[in-house]
Protein backbone atom coordinates (compact mmCIF):
# COMPACT_ATOMS: atom_id res chain seq x y z
CA UNK A 1 0.00 0.00 0.00
CA UNK A 2 1.49 3.03 -1.04
CA UNK A 3 1.55 6.68 1.14
CA UNK A 4 -1.13 9.53 -0.22
CA UNK A 5 2.15 11.44 -1.29
CA UNK A 6 5.29 11.78 -1.12
CA UNK A 7 7.91 9.12 -1.36
CA UNK A 8 6.84 5.10 -1.13
CA UNK A 9 7.44 4.08 2.55
CA UNK A 10 7.81 7.62 4.13
CA UNK A 11 5.06 8.70 6.44
CA UNK A 12 2.77 10.74 5.15
CA UNK A 13 2.91 14.31 6.85
CA UNK A 14 0.26 15.80 9.37
CA UNK A 15 -0.36 18.92 10.60
CA UNK A 16 0.88 21.72 9.13
CA UNK A 17 2.48 22.04 5.72
CA UNK A 18 4.49 25.38 5.45
CA UNK A 19 5.47 26.33 1.77
CA UNK A 20 8.48 27.87 0.87
CA UNK A 21 10.57 27.45 4.16
CA UNK A 22 13.49 29.26 4.52
CA UNK A 23 16.23 26.89 6.56
CA UNK A 24 19.13 28.40 9.02
CA UNK A 25 22.10 28.01 6.35
CA UNK A 26 20.59 30.11 3.72
CA UNK A 27 19.36 32.21 6.21
CA UNK A 28 22.90 33.04 7.66
CA UNK A 29 24.32 33.04 3.99
CA UNK A 30 21.81 35.86 3.30
CA UNK A 31 22.34 37.71 6.52
CA UNK A 32 26.68 37.77 5.85
CA UNK A 33 26.45 38.85 2.36
CA UNK A 34 24.11 41.59 3.23
CA UNK A 35 26.48 42.55 6.25
CA UNK A 36 29.41 42.26 4.32
CA UNK A 37 28.39 44.05 1.43
CA UNK A 38 27.10 47.30 4.00
CA UNK A 39 30.30 46.82 5.86
CA UNK A 40 32.50 47.33 2.50
CA UNK A 41 30.60 49.92 1.42
CA UNK A 42 31.34 52.20 4.55
CA UNK A 43 34.31 51.29 4.54
CA UNK A 44 35.19 51.99 0.93
CA UNK A 45 33.04 55.42 0.82
CA UNK A 46 35.20 58.74 1.27
CA UNK A 47 33.71 61.00 4.35
CA UNK A 48 31.56 64.08 3.45
CA UNK A 49 34.21 66.56 4.41
CA UNK A 50 31.40 69.18 5.54
CA UNK A 51 33.84 71.05 7.82
CA UNK A 52 36.36 71.92 5.51
CA UNK A 53 35.17 74.60 2.50
CA UNK A 54 35.50 74.01 -1.59
CA UNK A 55 36.52 76.35 -3.80
CA UNK A 56 33.49 78.99 -4.52
CA UNK A 57 31.38 77.81 -1.94
CA UNK A 58 29.49 80.33 -0.71
CA UNK A 59 26.35 79.04 1.82
CA UNK A 60 23.76 81.25 2.40
CA UNK A 61 22.23 82.06 5.82
CA UNK A 62 20.96 79.60 8.30
CA UNK A 63 17.59 78.80 8.70
CA UNK A 64 15.53 79.92 11.84
CA UNK A 65 14.03 76.43 13.58
CA UNK A 66 10.73 78.01 12.70
CA UNK A 67 11.40 77.70 8.94
CA UNK A 68 12.96 74.45 9.29
CA UNK A 69 9.80 73.34 10.91
CA UNK A 70 7.95 74.54 8.71
CA UNK A 71 9.53 73.39 5.99
CA UNK A 72 10.19 70.00 6.74
CA UNK A 73 7.05 69.13 8.62
CA UNK A 74 4.23 71.55 8.17
CA UNK A 75 4.58 71.56 4.28
CA UNK A 76 4.48 67.55 3.76
CA UNK A 77 1.60 67.63 6.00
CA UNK A 78 0.00 70.21 4.51
CA UNK A 79 0.50 69.18 0.67
CA UNK A 80 -0.44 65.42 1.81
CA UNK A 81 -3.59 67.17 2.88
CA UNK A 82 -4.47 68.61 -0.21
CA UNK A 83 -3.64 65.96 -2.45
CA UNK A 84 -6.37 63.58 -0.14
CA UNK A 85 -8.78 65.91 -0.38
CA UNK A 86 -8.21 66.71 -4.11
CA UNK A 87 -8.42 62.98 -4.19
CA UNK A 88 -11.31 62.50 -2.14
CA UNK A 89 -13.72 65.90 -3.69
CA UNK A 90 -12.67 64.41 -7.29
CA UNK A 91 -13.60 60.53 -7.00
CA UNK A 92 -15.98 59.39 -8.92
CA UNK A 93 -16.52 55.34 -8.49
CA UNK A 94 -19.02 56.77 -6.33
CA UNK A 95 -22.66 55.83 -7.62
CA UNK A 96 -25.30 58.54 -7.45
CA UNK A 97 -27.80 57.11 -5.19
CA UNK A 98 -31.08 54.99 -6.87
CA UNK A 99 -34.51 55.70 -6.81
CA UNK A 100 -36.39 52.74 -5.77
Amino acid sequence: MSAPYGTPGRAARSGVRYVCTVDKKNALRAGAVAAGTTLMMLLMSSPALALTRDDGDDPGPGLSVIDTIGLFVVAPIALFAVIAGLVMVLDKSRKAPTKA
